[in-house]
């Protein structure tokens, strides 16, 4: 049986969407059961509103998912997996056997929670609260900068609606206007340990929901008349709309209808059996052929070139954070894919200077760190490629959203102004003290701290064309140039720049001048000590360390205005732990909690300040 979109609902059009969503429920019912694992009645009280979708108003090539016509799908309530692949079995994409022998199993596509090693699917959701920030991403891209008529469709469960990442979300929503977003909230009223917040109460959801400046369409979630209505309307809308659909967990199957203990609990092989009766058995392969996206060119990579970028003086006085904002403009000219995002603070991270050049690529999240994140992740989707900024100490607060973007195999560019006790009299609010542990944590994520203008220029200008979540962190204060205009900086490399035998004192931005300065009071003292600027610390130059440890006999004080957990001590250590050779380590860092101060007074109580170094280095040598 073939379902076709078409404009006015028959009754046998009734009949096939019924029939479409019992084979949804089957499907989830019985991978899930032979998994042995998996969240079946999270899947059926959603199967109603996913048929609808599917077969009358997502736009989808499904052999070409790379089509940029295409609408998107985000299954935000990412437990829901069953329900998605079943729907993809449905359009033909994954066979059967795929589904049902290979669900959760070890090596599968069809993980517990969907990812992008599936290509339909354009983001890992799971952690919730994360689908719908994503998505506003994925529509910011489609009607700012492509100009397409793709259609932004988020599936979310009413538990994620406790979630301020929700509500940031529906908030930017309505501040750009997003005409083509639209979130359908599966109103089941149950969560994992009983009933949420609201229950039913699909008058507040809407209240709650018109305040942040989008529209709400209340349907019961199991009419398919009333699907389809609510679905057209939200395609033809003036802003984003959020479908509430009131619906029952565990729908079609009687004897786990509206019970909470069966959250998350696949059915046994008998109870399966029963289920499958209750929904009228297993049918013959229903496939659904749903409306085609319009007419569009295959996707191509933009054309881009090489950025000029900014020159300059030896010696002069630059903050690392200026370099970023004039790499950054440079960018701009070179690469149109390259878009900026900022959180309210783009006077700080200079990331201004991007918007003043090139305003129509440059999309201000406001004070949402993780709205910054997700909407950064969501033009990646679309294939741009983002810089998202803000100062380093408030990652933090989007540190799960950016754990995603890594299981996501996101590709975008994050960067924390401000950074460490060398910001001065703020205080310990405002000073990223734990961002390099928490960047470097990220799977496959590359993690970078110039010490100069030209460095940090010729990083930037690298930033784009690197796989995965990149950190770059910058200095607030200025300080000199050390290089050349030109010189390389290639990623997982250092730069020796002072030479020395005795000991190697190994630095990571703001911290090479203070070696620097360090080395030259031990060179009065008679002891020739060779600085390193370790500006990639993830990956980190394995080779130059192990010349450090050969050259000197070991002897390395690494010095990081950072935590000792997780940063530059730790991932020299983790280098040389399989080192033949033993090294003689002593690792300054931030230890104690911080407070105001000058810049220098700082680095003085922090024990990483020039004396402290120098002591460091006379034990050693």
């Amino acid at each position: 049986m073939t379902v076709e979109a078409a404009r006015t609902l028959r009754d046998e059009d009734l009949t096939g969407l019924a029939e479409l969503a019992a084979q949804l429920r089957v499907d989830a019912i019985r991978c899930t059961t032979m998994a042995g694992s998996g969240h079946p009645t999270s899947s059926l009280s959603a199967a109603d509103l996913l048929a609808v979708l599917v077969a009358r108003h997502l736009r989808y090539d499904w052999s070409y998912p790379g089509n940029p016509g295409n609408d998107h799908l985000i299954l935000s309530k990412g437990h829901a997996s069953p329900l998605l692949y079943a729907v993809f079995r449905a359009t033909g994409a994954i066979s059967e056997q795929e589904l049902l022998e290979t669900y959760r199993r070890s090596g599968s596509r069809l993980q517990g929670h969907p990812t992008p090693v599936l290509p339909w699917v354009d983001v890992a959701t799971g952690s919730l609260g994360q689908g719908l920030p994503v998505g506003v991403g994925v529509a910011l891209a489609a009607r700012y900068l492509d100009r397409s008529p793709a259609h932004v469709w988020v599936l979310c469960g009413d538990s994620e609606t406790a979630e301020g990442s929700v509500w940031e979300a529906l908030d930017k929503a309505g501040h750009y206007g997003l005409d083509n977003l639209t979130t359908i909230v599966d109103v089941n009223r149950f969560g994992q340990r009983g009933p949420t917040e609201l229950e039913w109460d699909l008058d507040t959801y809407r209240r709650r929901v018109e305040a942040f400046g989008c529209r709400a369409i209340l349907v019961d979630g199991h009419d398919p008349a009333a699907i389809d209505e609510a679905y057209g309307q939200a395609r033809e809308a003036g802003g984003p709309t959020v479908v509430l659909a009131r619906t029952v967990k565990g729908k079609g199957v009687p004897e786990v209808e509206n019970d909470p203990a069966w959250h998350g609990k696949p059915f046994d092989p008998e109870l399966a059996e029963r289920a499958v009766r209750a929904l009228g058995g297993s049918r013959r392969t229903i496939r659904v052929a749903g409306p085609r996206p319009p007419a569009a060119p295959r996707a191509t990579a933009p054309q881009t070139g090489q950025p000029e970028l900014p020159r300059y003086t030896r010696g002069a006085a630059v903050a690392t954070r200026d370099a970023y904002g004039d790499a950054l403009r440079a960018l701009g000219a070179a690469r149109p894919d390259v878009v900026a995002l900022d959180g309210e603070v783009s006077d700080s991270t200079r990331a201004e200077r991007f918007a003043a050049a090139y305003p129509d690529r440059f999309f201000q999240m406001f004070i949402a760190e993780q709205q910054l994140v997700a909407a950064a992740v969501g033009m990646a989707v679309r294939g741009y490629r983002p810089f998202a900024a803000t100062f380093a100490a408030f990652w933090s607060r989007a540190y799960d959203f950016i754990r995603m973007a890594g299981v996501s195999r996101a590709d975008i560019a994050l960067v924390g102004s401000h950074a460490g006790v060398e910001i001065g009299p703020d205080g310990p609010s405002q000073m990223g003290l734990e961002d390099i542990a928490a960047l470097r944590a990220v799977p496959g994520s590359t993690v970078l701290c110039p010490a100069d203008a030209v460095s940090c220029a010729a990083l930037v200008a690298q930033l784009p064309d690197l796989p995965g979540v990149t950190y770059l962190r910058t200095t607030r204060g200025a300080y000199p140039v050390l290089y050349d205009d030109g010189e390389p900086f290639p990623i997982g490399g250092s730069r020796v720049v002072r030479d020395g035998g005795d000991v190697a004192l190994l630095g990571t931005g703001v911290t090479v001048h203070l070696c620097l300065a360090a080395a030259d009071e031990l060179t009065r003292e008679g002891i020739d000590a060779r600085v390193v600027d370790v500006y990639s610390i993830k990956p980190v130059d394995r080779q130059r360390l192990v010349e450090a440890v050969r050259d000197t006999g070991g002897r390395l004080v690494v010095v990081e205005d950072h935590y000792p957990q997780g940063g530059l001590g730790s991932a020299v250590l983790e280098t040389l732990a399989d080192l033949g050779q033993p090294a003689r380590v002593q690792h300054l860092a931030v230890r104690g909690l911080p407070g105001s101060g000058t810049p220098t007074q700082q680095f003085d109580r922090a024990g990483i300040g020039v004396s402290a170094i120098v002591s460091a280095a006379r034990r050693l040598a």
